[in-house]
């Protein structure tokens, strides 16, 4: 996700456009084991958990070198399947500059990987959660054009002071997202696949309201990224997702919006579909996110 600035400029080493070489060369063989021990230990756990999309997609990151990815490689796959390429950038970008990259097919990824001390959960997203997580959904046509969708609309929501907004729709869909397939809901968020630990809570744990997915209401709720979440969102289909973000008009909903309450995180109100309403003893316990 972005980083709020839209006036910062590019570090050091970087180009105009935030990008940075992935300087595949650069890893070492530990940063190769981390990969593939958090591959290997996700790619284990998600079928039957991770949509039907996600898991065809995964084929995607098959290459011909072991450990982690070489983009060029990769992003020759993908602009194949999809139009999109992978491009490293040194860590959280401009609103501006992650938008206008997303718009034109470009999906940032970082280009570090965590220590094996930090397997379970790292606060900053790493090239192991870019690109485990989100790159597979890329490989889905449709999902591929919501992505591109949403970064044009990202840039018309910083005409609208409504990035807020917007960036709840990021985080309940790409990062959080489930879908109800007809074996049951499934994984399709990011930040979802690529936790060992939350690729469980997510489906089986009784603690989290699931609620269908509604695009005002989404974005009228709130949210953490220290911990587990207490309302996931369910979507149909991704056609009903990329439809509910191309045919509606966000200028009169961001203005209806910022007239109404926000919705607590964990909160149900009266129009919500309930597809299983939570026990919420996980957020009752106060425990910080497991590691």
């Amino acid at each position: 996700m972005a980083d709020a600035s839209t006036t910062a400029t590019p570090p050091a080493g970087a180009a105009a456009d935030w990008t940075v070489p992935q300087d595949w060369a650069h890893y070492t063989a530990e940063d190769h084991a981390t990969w593939d021990t958090l591959f290997a230990r996700q790619a284990k756990l998600l079928p039957g958990r991770a949509s039907n999309a996600w898991l065809r997609g995964l084929d995607v990151l098959k290459l011909s070198k072991p450990g982690i990815p070489d983009f060029a490689e990769l992003s020759d796959r993908l602009v194949a399947l999809t139009g999109w390429q992978v491009v490293a950038v040194p860590g959280l970008v401009p609103d501006d500059v992650f938008f206008d990259h997303m718009a034109n097919r470009r999906f940032v990824a970082g280009n570090f990987i965590r220590r094996p001390d930090q397997l379970d959960y790292l606060q900053e997203p790493d090239v192991f959660h870019d690109v485990f997580g989100h790159v597979p959904m890329l490989a889905d046509p449709v999902f591929a054009d919501y992505l591109e969708a949403y970064g044009r609309g990202g840039l018309r929501a910083m005409e609208h002071n409504a990035l807020k907004y917007l960036g709840r729709l990021y985080w309940y869909t790409v990062e959080f997202g489930l879908i109800a397939e007809p074996e049951g809901l499934r994984i399709y968020g990011s930040g979802i696949v690529s936790s060992y630990a939350e690729s469980r809570f997510a489906l089986e744990d009784p603690s989290p309201h699931r609620l269908k997915f509604d695009l005002a209401r989404v974005m009228r709720t709130d949210y953490r990224i220290d911990d587990f979440q207490q309302n996931y969102f369910v979507i149909p289909s991704f056609d009903e997702l990329l439809r509910a973000t191309v045919e509606t008009d966000f200028a009169p909903l961001y203005e209806a919006i910022k007239q109404q309450p926000e919705i607590a995180v964990a909160e149900i109100v009266s129009d919500d579909e309930i597809i299983t309403r939570g026990t919420q003893h996980y957020a009752a316990s106060k425990l910080t996110r497991p590691s």
